[in-house]
Formats: structure tokens, sequence, C-alpha cells
């Protein structure tokens, strides 16, 4: 149905299209063949039929074709009309044509007839055309000094200095250099030249340091609120260029106050300015009045901030008066003496603000607590502040005493949150002001470079007497210039903050100012050698540095302003609670991130300039001065907490419980707090100075490698020549011990065990089995190889938790421990990867393992004294006459000895650990009572009551011990009492019990309920023979 879509049918024969569309398209191949067709028709059944659906096709397709060719007629005859339609205009037009040439031939011969006269009046009417523009070009000059006065209190400085360049230059073409009216305009622009070098000056000189109107600050706010000052429309109307605003006025119009129009800029260039146009491009408020030019066109072009665009104007307003070089020279004598009133006014606005919000600061400065200001903390307001010493001082008193430094010089104290929010505040203004001087910089080198014929600013000699031969002895300005006076103020307000006077600090500023711009630009070195600082220092109680003079300036406008400039202290003691050498820890990285800001600064070519300087300055001065300083005053430190007599003295209420953390009470020995106290507070002095870290963390090894010695010593003291110690050291028990499932809770105790059913209750049975025999064997146990002095057991309890405590912290501070550049630089920033960190990591494991030692001794000695006790059973019959009320009389003294130890040792030792201490007295008990039957001559009932009633009062006493599994004891004991009952069965009795319970007790402890004498029992004499036999089965 597409081919017949294009049809022109009207709609209410549409349905046509529908009957074309059933209509065969075999009717409508290119080679039509009728014989078919006429066959189909002939042998059809119906014929009239078929005939008559050919014929209301053929009337379809007749109605169609009539259709379209009358809609194509119609056409045809419009466009037959339209073509002779053109053909009458044609013919019209070439007759216009004829009759216009021959008019043109007639004027041509009438003109031809007077071409000498109107030659003359041409020539007339240029000449008076010429006389009237130099008349209004006279008149517009007259009025240029007050267009110029106008714009300049307008601060339209780069619209008055093109007005007066091309106000200069229409005075210097032919025909007005001879006019005298014009001498008198002459002057005045003279005097205007000088006078607008000084108006740009002064206000580049504002933004330069962020005082301007369009500076750094201010710009970054408008740029915020989206309220860039700018204007939409410039045009051109009779050859002048007038800005118009949003609103169609104009700040500045262009008339008189009499009403007059004032000649514009093109007018004064002789042009008519017919011609008008649109220019259509935004461009800031101080290009406001300016006519457009290349410059121009670059600004609105610019993607700049606000306050770069405002600077490359200014510089190009002193390229265009030839002025570059005399402010390259005014702008290095003003440097310094700006740059220290502007750090002098930054300190003195920061203290008026802590003054006016002291108790905000203070809420500011304990915001930012750190683990170390966390431990101050808790040790000022620890409960163990009750406890005074002698003199009645704190432990958190001694604590912080103990640093060698004050509280508010601590790395996190107050002095060092100032000192750097101070130094914080002064570096960021600095680098943006240094920001502004690397724009400033860069032109003023590239127009120097390309202003070297300076006849103009010779020409020009009374506009304030600086020609180029005294800039060039004042010296160039240059970035280089800038940033070593930017480094030489920060390096003096450094040197007050800590106290300590450099040889260049105590020379006369001005004079290394003079010095520096007196050199002229040189190719930068790589090693920055010639642009670098000599550092000697000396210190000194003074709080100012010594007073500098500045240097006169040269010229009009600023000789006021710029004379005798004292460069005296900056008054940071104002600010800063303490002042001195520690400070420099708070210094460190401000200085690193001014100097990285700066390097990100520098153009390429000057990219050396930030390798050497005022972070050179800060790390020479950490090296030799801060570190050895810091190393001498906390080896006094350490040798001071270590040698006191309250060092390892054991401190803690009587009846008061073990603290697992410091904050609730946890009873470090003194010494060992204070070490840990002072190894946190030199990683927190590494923590601000990363650089440093790895000599710092050397100190800390040299720390508490001598407080591991001092703790040894203590160690030794308390264990030497004991039996106790000596056993430890044994490989076998040694062996025998790591493998006893009870030391499980050691600390890194090689024991993990994770079965706790039958196979850990059987591996605990041999291992305690083995080891009560190790022990046994070293029976009789003497008094003097026993440690009998409970204090001495109580600081051995003290000292293992004291030890862990710090072991503990100790891998606290490798984790805490900051990564070195040097480590990153060597593709190892793992912590644990560094030399330090693996010194640190193998004294912890000597910290824990001397603590594990402790226990150990601890509980072998609780073990021993045991058997020392106990062995007095074998050295009496047991033959009683009544039955037993009271243990036996060591047995009492076993109970009650270990009574009053668990009790004094209780708050210096964690619940697990007392169990490891006393659980081990059961057991030996129990086997040392079981074998001892051996060794008893004789025994009765009663006898057997008193064992009995022996192992009630251990137990009792030891399951008074809350960290002692009671039900464990009771069955040991138990199995104790059940052993010594079988003495009072009788032999048959005896033997149907062994063979029912074969394996409750060993061959060995059936064999000696034989061997023993007991009155009234009965004993066959093959009674051994007739056990082993049983025992065999």
């Amino acid at each position: 149905m597409g081919m017949f879509d294009k049809f022109p049918v009207p709609k209410e024969k549409a349905h046509l299209i529908g009957e074309l569309s059933r209509v065969d398209e075999c009717w409508n191949a290119a080679r039509f063949d009728s014989l078919p067709h006429v066959v189909r028709i002939l042998t059809s059944r119906n014929r009239e039929g078929e005939l008559e659906i050919l014929k209301e096709q053929i009337d379809v397709v007749e109605e169609v074709v009539d259709e379209v060719v009358h809609t194509y007629h119609g056409g045809f005859n419009k466009a037959i009309q339209n073509y002779s339609q053109i053909l009458r205009l044609f013919s019209e037009s070439s007759e216009s044509i004829d009759v216009l040439k021959d008019d043109l031939a007639e004027a041509k011969r009438r003109l031809s007839a007077r071409n000498k006269q109107l030659h003359q009046l041409w020539y007339r009417s240029v000449t008076l055309r010429h006389i009237i523009s130099s008349l209004d070009q006279i008149e517009g000059i007259a009025q240029v000094p007050a267009r110029i006065e106008k714009l300049i209190s307008d601060k339209q400085f780069y619209a008055a200095v093109q007005l007066h360049i091309q106000s200069a230059l229409m005075l210097e073409r032919e025909g007005l250099q001879t006019v005298g009216a014009l001498q008198d305009i002459r002057s005045e622009l003279a005097k205007l030249h000088g006078n607008l070098f000084f108006k740009v000056l002064e206000d580049l000189h504002a933004h330069l340091y962020n005082k301007g109107e369009y500076s750094s600050v201010a710009s970054s706010m408008l740029e915020k609120d989206d309220e860039v000052p700018t204007t939409t429309a410039v045009a051109i109307v009779d050859g002048s260029y007038r800005m118009s605003s949003i609103n169609g006025g104009s700040p500045y119009d262009g008339h008189t106050d009499n009403g007059s129009s004032e000649p514009n800029d093109e007018k004064l260039n002789g042009g008519d300015g017919k011609d008008g146009r649109v220019f259509s491009q935004k461009i800031p408020v101080w290009l406001f009045n300016s006519t457009p030019d290349e410059f121009v066109e670059t600004i609105k072009k610019s993607d700049a901030p606000l306050h770069v665009k405002y600077l490359q104007t200014m510089v190009e307003c002193l390229g265009l008066l030839h002025k570059v070089p005399a402010a390259g020279a005014l702008i290095c004598q003003r440097l310094r003496p700006t740059v220290h009133e502007i750090i002098t006014s930054r300190i003195k606005a920061h203290a008026s603000f802590i003054n006016s919000s002291r108790s905000g600061i203070d809420r500011v400065t304990q915001t930012g607590t750190t683990s170390l200001q966390f431990l101050k903390g808790q040790l000022e307001s620890y409960q163990l502040s009750k406890q005074k010493r002698q003199h009645g001082i704190s432990l958190a008193g001694t604590l912080l005493a103990v640093s060698p430094v004050s509280p508010v010089m601590a790395p996190a104290g107050k002095s060092q949150v100032a000192a750097k929010e101070l130094l914080d505040s002064i570096l960021d203004s600095l680098v943006r002001i240094f920001g502004n001087h690397v724009v400033v910089g860069e032109l003023i080198e590239s127009k120097s470079s390309l202003q070297s014929d300076m006849k103009t600013l010779k020409s020009m000699s009374t506009d304030g007497n600086l020609d180029f031969e005294a800039s060039q002895a004042i010296g160039r300005y240059s970035i280089g210039f800038s940033l070593t006076v930017l480094q030489s103020e920060i390096q003096q307000l450094i040197c007050e903050i800590l106290r300590a006077t450099p040889e260049a600090a105590s020379a006369d500023a001005a004079v290394q100012t003079a010095r520096l711009a007196s050199m002229g630009p040189t190719k930068e070195k790589s090693d920055g050698s010639e642009d670098g600082l000599t550092f000697s220092f000396r210190f000194t109680d003074a709080t100012s540095s010594a007073p500098n003079q500045g240097a006169n300036l040269i010229g009009q406008g600023w000789s006021k302003k710029g004379s005798n400039v004292l460069q005296e202290g900056y008054g940071s003691a104002a600010v800063l609670p303490e002042q001195g050498i520690y400070l420099a820890a708070s210094i460190y990285r401000p200085v690193h991130q001014f100097t990285d800001r700066i390097a990100s600064m520098l153009p390429k070519r000057n990219s050396q300039l930030g390798n050497d300087g005022l972070l050179s300055f800060v790390e020479t001065f950490v090296k030799d001065h801060l570190l050895p300083t810091m190393f001498v005053d906390y080896r006094k430190s350490v040798q001071q907490a270590i040698s006191s007599p309250a060092a390892f003295r054991p401190r803690a209420h009587p009846n008061a419980t073990y603290a697992s953390s410091i904050e609730k009470g946890r009873p470090v020995l003194q010494g060992l707090l204070a070490i840990d106290f002072l190894a946190k507070e030199i990683l927190a002095w590494a923590q601000a100075m990363p650089k440093f870290a790895a000599e710092l963390m050397k100190h800390v090894q040299t720390f508490l490698e001598r407080t591991f010695e001092r703790c040894r010593t203590s160690y030794t003291e308390a264990v030497l020549e004991k039996q106790s110690y000596m056993i430890i050291g044994r490989h076998d028990i040694d062996k025998l011990m790591r493998r006893d499932p009870a030391s499980a809770c050691l600390p890194s105790a090689p024991v993990q065990l994770n079965v706790r059913n039958s196979s850990y209750e059987s591996l605990s049975t041999d291992v305690e089995s083995e080891l009560s025999d190790l022990l046994l064997n070293l029976r009789p146990i003497k008094q003097e190889n026993l440690i009998r002095d409970n204090n001495k057991l109580v600081l051995l309890a003290s000292l293992s938790d004291s030890l862990e405590y710090v072991a503990d912290s100790i891998e606290r501070l490798v984790q805490m421990m900051p990564v070195t550049a040097n480590q990153m630089d060597s593709g190892m920033p793992s912590r644990t990867s560094s030399s330090p960190t693996k010194a640190l990591t193998s004294f912890a494991n000597e910290y824990r393992k001397l603590a594990i030692d402790c226990l150990k001794v601890l509980r072998v000695e609780m073990q021993l004294e045991t058997i020392f006790h106990l062995q007095q059973m074998t050295h009496r019959e047991y033959l009683e006459n009544q039955d037993a009320e009271e243990p036996d009389d060591f047995v009492i003294s076993l109970a009650a000895q270990i009574t009053r130890r668990d009790e004094e040792i209780a708050p210096f030792i964690a619940g697990a650990k007392r169990n490891y201490i006393f659980g081990g007295i059961c057991s030996i008990a129990a086997n040392a009572s079981i074998k001892a039957l051996v060794d008893i001559k004789s025994i009765n009932l009663f006898g057997v009551q008193q064992i009995c009633r022996n192992s009630i009062a251990l137990e009792q006493s030891l399951a008074a011990i809350p960290s002692i599994d009671g039900e464990a004891i009771q069955q040991k004991l138990e199995h104790v009492r059940s052993y010594y009952e079988l003495l009072n069965m009788k032999f048959e009795a005896l033997l149907a019990f062994v063979t029912e319970h074969e394996h409750l007790f060993t061959p060995g402890e059936y064999i000696n309920l034989l061997k023993v004498h007991i009155p009234g029992r009965e004993i066959p004499p093959d009674a051994l023979d007739q056990m082993k036999e049983i025992l065999s089965h």
C-alpha cells in the first residue's frame, strides 16, 4: 500500500486507496502478460462475476487517475502563470537599467566640466574637519587631569593609566607640540605620572598582603557567595566606549558639571566614531572604565581567581608606566617591615582573642585529648590519690613530676597547643601572602626583562627622583628574595618561641635585606646553598629577639610609612603559657606543611628554593639541640624513677580488690608506671616529629633496657639462692610446666587447649603427677631454701603484673609508632619491618617472660611450702586415742599461711593468676599425703580420722580462695580421704574393693596399704601376692 500513499487523493475519496491495495500487483508488472488472465476467466465457472470484479477495479483505477490528473494539471497551470510573470518583470528591469545608464552618462558629462572646483571644495572640507578635530582634542586634553584624578579616586587605575598614556602620546603629535596652552597640561601630566605610580604601588602593596578590597580573603568570600562584581554591556557610541550596567546607567557617563559631553578617547585620536557595536563580555569592576584592549580581553577570558586578576592589572599598570624596576625596589624595601608587622598583629589579635574567650579556648584544647592526655587525666583523678606518701604527695602528682617537662609544655600541653595554633594561623596568612608574591614576582621578572629601554623613565625625572640606576642599586625584586625574607622572619619568630637566638637573628635584618636585594638575578643552583640560611644557636632567657631596624623607603608617598621601622620582638609570650626548646615539637609539623605548600606554589624554575631554608633550620635545631636535650632530660627522669626507694614498693589498700585498668586502680609499681608514662610521652614527641621517630624510639629502647635490668635485679634479689628459683630453671620441670594446662592463663603461654573434657583432665592429671613426683623427690625441704618473707612474695606478684602491663603498653606503642618517610621511601611502610619496632617487640617479650618467671616462682614456692609442711607426716605415728577435733599443727600453719599470702597477694594480681599460684597446692598436697603412707610407721582408726581431718582443713583453706575451683579441690582431697579410709577395711573387704575399683588408685598405692602397720588388722602372709595377682589382671 506504500506506493499509493503519496497520491493526491481528497479525504472524502480516501477509500479509493484501499480499493487500489486490493488489486493484485501482477497488473502492475513491467511486462504484463494478459494471456493467463484471459485463460483464467474463460475457464472460470462464473465468468460474469470475474468480469464484474475486473470492471470494478478498472473504475477505481480510472477514478484515481482522474483525481491525480486533475491535481497535477492545476499545479502545471500555476507554474505557467508564474513563469510569464517573471518574464514580464525581467523585461521591465532591463528597460529601467537602460534609462539609468543614460542618466549616469549625462551626470558624468556634467561633472567632468566642474572637476577642479569640486576638488577645491573637498580639500577645504578636509582642512576644516582636521581643525575641528584638533580643537576637540585640545579641549579633551585640557580635561584629562581632572578625569585621571576622578579615575584614581574611583580606583580605576588601569583606565587612568590608559588615559594618561593616550594623552601623553597625543601631546607628542605634530601640531600640538607648539601649542603653548598645553604646556601646563604637560606639567600636570608629569606630576600625575608620579602620583599615579605611587597610588598603583600602594594599592598593589595592600593587595600583596591581603589588605585590599580584592585580596584573596575578600575575593574568596565573594566567590563563595557568587557575588563577583562584573558589568554586562559595553557599547561604542560615537566612537566612545561607554560601559553600561544592567539597569542601563553608568557610574561614569562622561559628562561634566556644565552638561557638555567630554571628548572621548576615540575623538582624542581623531576618529569620527559614527560606527556602533555592542561588547557584551563580563569584566571586573576595576576595569569598568578602561578601554578594551588585548590585556582587558585576556583578563575577561582568564579563569584565574579575582585577586590574581587584580594583581595582574596592577603590574600591568606599572609596566605601562615603565615603573616595574622602581616598584620592585620599593617592594623589596617594604617587605621585611611589613611581614614583621603582620606577624606581630596576628599575635596581638590571637592574644586578645584568648583573653576574651579563655574558657572557650580551654574547652577546645581539651577536645584534642590523646592517649597521653587520657593517661594524665586519669592519673590526676585516680583513686589512689587518697594514698598519700609521707609528704602528702599523690601518685598522680609523683608521675607528673617525673616528666622532665611541665604539664603545659608536655606534648599535648597548653603551650604546645597554643604554639601550634599560633604558628598555623601565622603561616597560613604568610602562605597566602607568598602566593601573591609568586604572582607579582613572575610578572615583574617577565616585564623587567622586556623593559630594557629606560628612555621614558629618564625623560621624566621629576616624578619621584627614583631612576633606573637607583633601582638597580637597591636590587631587583624576585620570588627568591621574597621567600628568603619570609623564611627569615618566620625563623626569628620560631627562635623567640624556642628562646633560642641563631646567629642570623642577632644581625640587623635591614642589612640582610639590603645584601640580598643587591644581589643581581642569578641562575638557581641545585643545592640552593646561596639561598640557604646558616644557623648557629645560642640560648637565652630573653623572650624577644634583638631589635632590627628597617631601611628607609625611597620615593614620595612611602617615605613616612617606611622610615625607621624598628623590628623588635613579636610578643609571642603574651599568647604562649610557656616558651622553651620543647616547643620545637609543635613547630615541626606546621613548618613542614608550610614548606610543602610553598614548594607546590613555586614555579618550576624556582623549585629548588623550597628545598632548604626554614625546614632545614627546624630539622637542624631538632637534631642538634632538641633531641640531645630530650635524651639527657629523660635519661635523668628514668634514672630517678627506677632508683627511687618507692619505685619497686608494692602499694595497695589491705582489703582492696584487683583492678584490671589503671583508671580503676590497677596497682602497677610506681617505677614501671613512671617508665610507661615517660615512654608514652616520648611516643607523643615522635608522633609530633615523625622524621625523628626512629631516634626517639632508640631512646625508648635505652630506657626500657635500663628499666628491665632494674626489674631483673629486684626479681633476683627476691629469689636469690631460693629453691623455687633454681627449680624453674631445670629443663625437665620447665618443660612440664609449659605442658601444664594451668599455664594457659599465663601471658603468651604456649599451651593452647581447646579440649575441656576427659582428654584435658587426663593431660592435667598426668602433668601434675609428674611434677608432683619430681618435687616430692626433693624432700626434705629445708626452711632456709624457701621464701619466708611475704613481702618478697607480694613484690614478685606485683612485679609480674606490672611487667605484663608494661609489655602490653610496649606493644601498643609499636602499633602507634608513626611510619617515617625513610621507611616509606625504602618500600617498607609496615611498622614491624623496621629495627626500632623489632627491638621494642623484643623488649615486650622479655618483660613478659620475666613476668611469667615471677608467676612460676610463686607457684612452685607454694608447692614447696606445702611439701615442707606435709613432710612432717612421715615423722610421727598416727596412733590416736580419741576422735580428731583439730588438724595437725603443721596443717594449721600451712592453711594459715595460704590464707595470709592470698590476702596479701590478692590486690596485686588477677584472679586467673591467683588460681595459677595457689592451684598447684591441692595436687601436691594430695600426692604428698598418699605417698606419706609408706613412711608412716603405725596408724590406727583415730589416726585415719586425723589425716582425714587434715585434708578437710586444707580443703577449707583452699576453697576460701575465690579464684580456685572448689569442686576440683574437693574431688582431689576426697580422693585422699577415700584412700586412707581403705585402711579401716579388713583384708578380704580390701581385696574385694580393689577388684571392683582396680584403677581408682595405682598398684603401688594399693600395695602400700598392706605395708603399714595397723593394730588389730590381720594380714595373711601371702597378702602381697594376692594383691599383686588381682592387680595383674
